[in-house]
């Protein structure tokens, strides 16, 4: 288990001035059940991380709310969001994959979706409406006479 303080990664930053401290995220491996044939069995490739949001200093009161509400699948009692990558060989490529999956999975949680101002149809909308109505009505009436009866 360690911790970022310790390997020089930088903070990422969220919408909203909200941060993932680096400091704050715990990295840990274990093996892997993904690619790499023998070599899986002897070496610790799989990364977890770990982000505890209840006690997070990078996020606002609301921006915590809303990740612990979004994400609650995917977080623990404690308020931890962990996040696994075992899809690389390398514990290199999975810890960046790793981080890259946080990084996305609380920006998605994060984004607000702006208003719907909703609209009204313009008056030539209206119109064409109308008037294709008025045509389709008129077909239906010529087939229901026949085409004996419409002279």
């Amino acid at each position: 288990m360690r911790s970022n303080s310790d390997r020089g990664r930088a903070d990422r930053m969220l919408a909203g001035g909200n941060r993932i401290p680096a400091a704050e995220i715990v990295e840990l491996s274990s093996r892997s059940s993904g690619p790499g044939g023998q070599h899986v069995n002897t070496s610790s490739t799989r990364v977890s991380l770990r982000w505890n949001l209840r006690d997070s200093g990078g996020l606002s009161e609301e921006a915590r709310t809303r990740l612990l509400a979004r994400l609650r699948p995917k977080v623990s009692r404690d308020g931890v969001l962990i996040v696994h990558s075992d899809r690389h060989r390398s514990r290199q490529r999975n810890l960046e994959a790793a981080y890259e999956r946080l990084h996305e999975l609380v920006e998605t949680a994060l984004y607000q979706a702006p208003p719907r101002r909703p609209t009204t149809p313009s008056r030539g909308a209206k119109k064409r409406r109308l008037d294709a109505k008025r045509r389709r009505s008129a077909l239906k009436i010529q087939r229901r006479l026949g085409p004996d009866d419409g002279n």
